[in-house]
């Protein structure tokens, strides 16, 4: 991961659930089965470079195994 969330994730929203997210059986093999959502929120994260910035992040998360494979979409300030 080229960058690391500072603080909470605010604005979160499911965006697919189980049957709807394209990486479901990926997702099964590698972390195990679970009630697999994908999700978006607001973060502030600190970058490789050094920079402090908020962008909305993507992540997988299910309950029992936790975040996984959080990815920015998009640099929003900073």
């Amino acid at each position: 991961m080229n960058f690391e969330v500072i603080g909470e994730i605010t604005e979160i929203e499911t965006i697919a659930i189980s049957g709807s997210i394209h990486e479901i059986a990926r997702l099964r093999k590698i972390y195990g089965a679970g009630r697999w959502r994908k999700l978006k929120g607001i973060a502030t994260i600190h970058l490789k470079d050094g920079r402090i910035c908020k962008a909305e992040v993507h992540w997988y998360e299910a309950h029992g195994i936790g975040k996984k494979e959080i990815k920015i979409k998009r640099i929003l300030e900073g």
